[in-house]
C-alpha cells in the first residue's frame, strides 16, 4: 500500500504543483503522518524480520524459546528504528 502512495507521489510531482501540493497536504495531514509512520514501522519489522530469517539460514536460533526471543527483539528493535527515523527526520528538516 506504501508502495502505490509513493509511486501516485511520483506522478502527482510529474503532472502539476496543483497535484502534488494536494497530495502533499494530505501526507502532512494527521492521518497521513499516521499511515506514514505505520509504513515505516511496517519497512523495519520486514527489515528486522528479513536479518531474523538470515540468522535461521545459518542454523542459529531454532530452539523455541529462541525463535519467540528473537521475534519480539524485531518488534522491539522495529519500534525503535522507525523512532529514530522519524526522529533524525525531524532534526534534519530544512
Amino acid at each position: 500500500m506504501a508502495l502505490v502512495a509513493f509511486v501516485a507521489w511520483l506522478v502527482a510531482a510529474a503532472l502539476a504543483p496543483s497535484s502534488y501540493g494536494a497530495l502533499y497536504d494530505a501526507a502532512v495531514s494527521p492521518i497521513g503522518r499516521a499511515l506514514l509512520v505505520i509504513a515505516t514501522f511496517a519497512f523495519f519489522l520486514h527489515l528486522c524480520g528479513g536479518i531474523r530469517h538470515l540468522f535461521w539460514d545459518a542454523v542459529v536460533g531454532f530452539e523455541l524459546r529462541s525463535i519467540y526471543a528473537s521475534g519480539w527483539v524485531a518488534v522491539a528493535a522495529s519500534i525503535v528504528l522507525t523512532a529514530a527515523a522519524w526522529l533524525v527526520g525531524r532534526f534534519l528538516r530544512v
